[in-house]
């Protein structure tokens, strides 16, 4: 892949000691118990557009912003007794619907482990999506402003619709959380290398499904394995007896696997600090930036780190254009592209035939399997689009295990399809 391939363009991508039922605005700490409307002091200073685009402007699109006003937002906050930690862990959960949710299923778990549980109000479906991100992010900020919250220990986590929104928010901003845990849906990666990168290198996904949850399929056999093959960490939970739901067994286990992981986050902060976005702050786009360019200019001068360090001046110069720190990164990359050996461009290929050889894997197992009445008429396009996938890996040929399950899946895929075809034309005749 060239490395100057695109010009940039903005691209749409403790026991509870009390109950307040009363709004909170000041952005202060609040005492242990259960604050039932926080609301949003302050606009966030959190880069949310970003999750919703491949770019960073000074000011997010007026539409939308529109009949939006940060301050009447309000959430629910459970604060436990105690935080026996100088830093605060945080789980937010987003709602598939209107009201805060995710409570029943959270709250014994955050009591126990000193870890502060929140979920937005109006963020659910219904909402645009743009201001749905909004409000996430909103409520974050406004949390960070509160407590000394713990990056590497705040978890996003969402049920159905939340579920992909905590994806979509995660896989954009990874240095502000520790890990996702998304409950009967899941979401894929942003296109962007060094944003896949960071997710790899960071981040911990959870996805939970129900036995008999209409999502299963999704979750079980296409997204949690394709994010493992891309080397996410990334584990499923089936909980039995469950259907599309928000079970509360798992969860212990959830948060100790995501809890696990801690050490890995907190030597990557220490190896790069612009990876994790450090307690307390919220740098500007400049300063971001200024701190990924820094980044990655150091890579540039270890060969093992040489690739990624490219992707990140890629990133640079697309997520913030007219910025100097873009210029700068296109400058440096115009340079490398000059250079007559390109040992970098092996790298490339190399992830994105992974990539492909995960999706066509992942596609396959979902099209091929079990399907709930409502996703049924889909399977036939999914298995064209496996057979794509994997007419791509055997016209690359380079991955020999790929290749002979290449060789394999076609003619059984393409039997199937011309199975469901038959059985059209069958029932077209039989009315």
């Amino acid at each position: 892949m060239p490395l100057m391939s695109r010009q940039p363009g903005l691209v749409v991508l403790a026991t509870l000691a009390i109950l307040n039922l009363g709004r909170v605005h000041s952005a202060e700490p609040l005492p242990p118990g259960t604050h039932d409307r926080v609301t949003v002091a302050n606009p966030t200073r959190l880069d949310w557009v970003f999750a919703l685009s491949n770019q960073s402007p000074a000011k997010p699109p007026a539409e939308w912003t529109k009949g939006y006003v940060s301050t009447e937002q309000t959430y629910r906050l459970v604060v436990p007794a105690k935080v026996t930690t100088k830093l605060v862990p945080l789980v937010l959960f987003i709602s598939p619907g209107d009201n805060p949710s995710g409570f029943s299923a959270f709250t014994s778990t955050c009591r126990r482990q000193g870890v502060l549980l929140a979920s937005p109000r109006g963020a659910g479906n219904r909402c645009p999506f743009p201001r749905r991100v909004n409000i996430v992010l909103d409520v974050l900020d406004d949390l960070r402003r509160r407590y000394p919250i713990d990056p590497e220990r705040t978890y996003l986590a969402g049920f159905s619709g939340g579920g992909r929104v905590a994806c979509t928010i995660g896989f954009a901003l990874p240095e502000m959380f520790g890990g996702i845990v998304s409950f009967c849906a899941a979401g894929d990666l942003r296109p962007e290398s060094w944003l896949r990168h960071r997710v790899m290198d960071r981040l911990s996904v959870a996805l939970v499904t129900g036995e008999t949850d209409f999502n299963r399929g999704e979750v079980e056999r296409f997204r949690g394995p394709q994010l493992k093959e891309v080397g996410v960490r990334t584990r499923v939970w089936v909980e039995p007896g469950a259907g599309h739901s928000v079970p509360a067994g798992p969860v212990p286990a959830v948060f100790e696997w995501l809890e696990q992981d801690q050490p890995r986050r907190k030597k990557l902060a220490t190896a790069w600090p612009a990876s994790r976005l450090a307690p307390g702050t919220a740098p500007d786009r400049q300063a971001t930036a200024r701190a990924v360019l820094a980044e990655a200019n150091k890579r540039l001068t270890d060969p093992g780190t040489l690739y990624s360090g490219l992707m990140q001046l890629k990133g640079i110069r697309v997520r913030w254009t007219g910025l100097p720190e873009a210029a700068t990164a296109e400058n440096t990359l115009l340079k490398y592209e000059a250079r007559d050996q390109r040992p970098w461009e092996k790298q490339d290929i190399a992830e994105q035939r992974r990539i492909l050889i995960a999706r066509a894997r992942g596609i396959d197992a979902y099209g091929s399997g079990p399907l709930p009445k409502q996703y049924a008429p889909g399977r036939a396009d999914m298995l064209k689009f496996a057979v794509t996938l994997w007419s791509r890996i055997l016209q690359d040929g380079q991955d020999a295990d790929a290749v002979q399950q290449a060789r394999k899946r076609i003619p059984a895929l393409r039997k199937r399809l011309a199975e469901l075809d038959n059985g059209k034309k069958k029932a077209k005749d039989d009315r």
